[in-house]
């Protein structure tokens, strides 16, 4: 895989889309009265909190803004969005996804030896993240793993490749969208 390619996967793998729905939305409720499910095409507004399996809170957005998408989109990470399938208004789940199904594993070939006096002397130190462009000029923030005499290796996999997730999800709304 090229770094290019890795670059690209790693930003379509993001939980998060950025922009807004261009089109407006319609809470509904099926025929019989009962609440929507989460399917393809719904608008979906989510409550979400992200562990790791030791516990560590990597993201939250309770009490925050919902995450809102269009589910089978590809917007969120695939293993949640299988997840959330069938899932209503109220609904709430802890769902664990696999790296297969989130971020994948990491790639040794995303792991990259720059000379050191192409990085800038602040972020000549482990665990810095640096953004640059790579070479279609699309975004990267490779993060630095290691500082040598001449060299600084940068890991340009996601800082979520390889680790499981867990998510405890809430679903606050279920909405179709309607023609503009």
């Amino acid at each position: 895989m090229s770094l290019h390619s890795l670059a690209i996967r790693v930003a379509c793998c993001s939980i998060f889309i950025a922009g807004t729905l261009a089109t407006s939305v319609q809470a509904e409720t099926a025929e019989d009265g009962s609440a929507m499910t989460v399917s393809d095409g719904k608008t979906v507004s989510m409550e979400y909190t992200l562990t790791l399996e030791n516990k560590d809170v990597v993201d939250t957005n309770v009490g925050r803004e919902p995450l809102k998408f269009t589910q089978g989109s590809h917007q969120i990470i695939p293993g949640l969005e299988t997840a959330l399938e069938g899932m209503k208004k109220g609904d709430s789940k802890q769902v664990t996804i696999e790296p297969k199904d989130a971020y994948g594993d990491p790639q040794p070939e995303a792991i990259q030896e720059v000379p050191i006096d192409k990085i800038p002397p602040e972020a000549r130190k482990v665990g810095a993240t640096l953004q640059g462009k790579d070479a279609q000029g699309g975004v990267v923030h490779p993060r630095v793993t290691e500082v040598k005499d001449q060299v600084v290796v940068l890991d340009f996999n996601h800082p979520l490749a390889g680790k499981t997730l867990n998510f405890d999800v809430k679903i606050l709304d279920v909405e179709h969208e309607s023609a503009p």
